[in-house]
């Protein structure tokens, strides 16, 4: 059965695309390995334009003149504010779980989306699914304005994922803040998650299944400050590598139920 995301996958329109990213292509990507470091100095200082507080105001308020080094200093300085946490999960995300795979929404389901992936947004605010239904819940509402707000908001969260790297190698490795964040890049761009593998010290990467024989094999991705942050906020658990049992069979899970969506999106 077709589900939300058959309608969120048709109207993303990014400004860029995952089938570029091949070896031959590496070279022409609009790409900039970011400077943790100045960006940390940054975010943290109020006389800054890139002032964290600023940014994340600036978006709140949904301010769509926000260009994509203002939307790559909010994704990648999250890292640097004590609230950070990339294992953050609302507990208003799973609130209306049953809604997101029927066929059709009524008029007063699509308000129960809205609802809870508002507070949801509140509590996590780069959570890309919850923002997928909300762009779906107002499209469907036909508040098309605050629709392509949204859309645009996520465009660029992407895209600021996007302009780390190009995946291809572990040198160029795309940085995220969030593990989910890998699987929502792949599944946005119509790719079907295959496998998961650790490639340590503090890389993911993820293989793919091709669309053609151009198709890259899989993406590479960063989460030095997920497993960094994970490991100075629980001290007393193991340390975090990114390849134990536990992850194992999360990823595995995501993989799963990324592979479905994306089927149905095909069919």
């Amino acid at each position: 059965m077709k589900h939300i995301f058959t309608a969120i996958l048709m109207t993303i329109l990014l400004s860029f695309t995952l089938d570029a990213a091949s070896p031959k292509n590496e070279k022409k990507q609009s790409w900039e390995k970011p400077d943790m470091e100045a960006i940390r100095k940054e975010v943290n200082n109020p006389s800054s334009k890139y002032y964290y507080p600023k940014l994340f105001k600036m978006f709140v308020h949904n301010d769509t003149a926000m260009n994509l080094k203002q939307f790559r200093h909010l994704y990648l300085g999250y890292v640097f504010q004590e609230d950070y946490n990339p294992y953050r999960r609302s507990e208003y995300s799973s609130m209306v779980e049953d809604l997101y795979y029927r066929g059709k929404h009524t008029a007063a389901e699509c308000d129960t989306i809205i609802k809870y992936a508002e507070l949801s947004l509140k509590d996590d605010p780069f959570d890309l699914r919850q923002m997928t239904f909300l762009i779906y819940a107002y499209r469907e509402k036909h508040k098309n304005h605050l629709a392509s707000i949204w859309q645009y908001k996520l465009n660029h969260i992407l895209e600021a994922i996007i302009s780390t790297g190009t995946g291809l190698t572990t040198e160029n490795a795309w940085i995220v803040t969030n593990p989910q964040h890998e699987y929502n890049l792949i599944n946005f761009h119509d790719y079907i998650a295959e496998s998961h593998e650790d490639a340590p010290p503090h890389y993911d990467y993820i293989s793919i299944k091709p669309k053609n024989d151009k198709s890259p094999k899989g993406f590479y991705f960063d989460v030095f400050y997920v497993l960094s942050e994970y490991n100075r906020k629980f001290p007393d658990e193991p340390e975090a590598t990114g390849d134990d049992d536990a992850d194992a069979d999360s990823d595995d899970d995501i993989i799963d139920a990324e592979q479905e969506e994306a089927e149905e999106t095909q069919e």
